[in-house]
């Protein structure tokens, strides 16, 4: 037990830093990043030998890869890339995925309130239609126009999503029993 909350509260330290410079400037800057994946690594090696480096490293690819196809569209920034391989290499692959489900949810609630607040609900509903039936047309490819290198659409702090998203499931880890 004192293993696992070793293990979360690393994992809840970087989510939090990161959401919070994430709110301030919209950037995950990379000392965070490779730092927090680095500390992962390390722990879970002093922690459960070379079984438990496989096990972080395996939460960290598979981060990796589960989102690179969003990095590769523009329509993720690569800083929040990395914090979801640090968070993997902290928490694990099972633990990662979790947390990366979590923060979609939390993420998109977090757009649905921006959306609304900047009376944009139409502008948005067009940008994403405009994406939908471009990946229809054209499949998977960056739209020029409808990414984050685009300064005037709204960008989402998703270093937030995650912080709150490693909160929520420690909480409810611990609330079931399930560390």
């Amino acid at each position: 037990m004192q293993m696992t909350t070793t293990v979360w509260t690393l994992g809840i330290a970087i989510g939090l830093v990161a959401g919070w410079i994430d709110f301030r400037t919209r950037k995950v800057p990379n000392w965070l990043t490779v730092s927090g994946a680095l500390l992962g690594l390390l722990l879970n090696t002093i922690l459960g030998g070379p079984h438990g480096l496989y096990y972080a490293l395996q939460g960290l690819f598979l981060a990796l890869f589960c989102l690179l196809p969003m990095v590769l569209l523009r329509a993720m920034g690569a800083g929040d890339w990395k914090l979801m391989a640090a968070i993997g290499a902290i928490l694990g692959p099972r633990m990662m995925l979790v947390v990366l489900v979590a923060s979609i949810f939390i993420s998109g609630f977090m757009a649905l309130v921006m959306v609304i607040r900047a009376g944009k609900i139409k502008e948005t509903f067009m940008n994403m239609f405009v994406l939908v039936q471009g990946f229809l047309s054209f499949g998977l490819r960056s739209m020029p126009d409808i990414n984050i290198d685009n300064p005037e659409l709204m960008k989402l702090p998703f270093g937030v999503a995650v912080g709150l998203a490693t909160v929520f499931c420690f909480a409810a880890a611990r609330w079931y029993g399930r560390w």
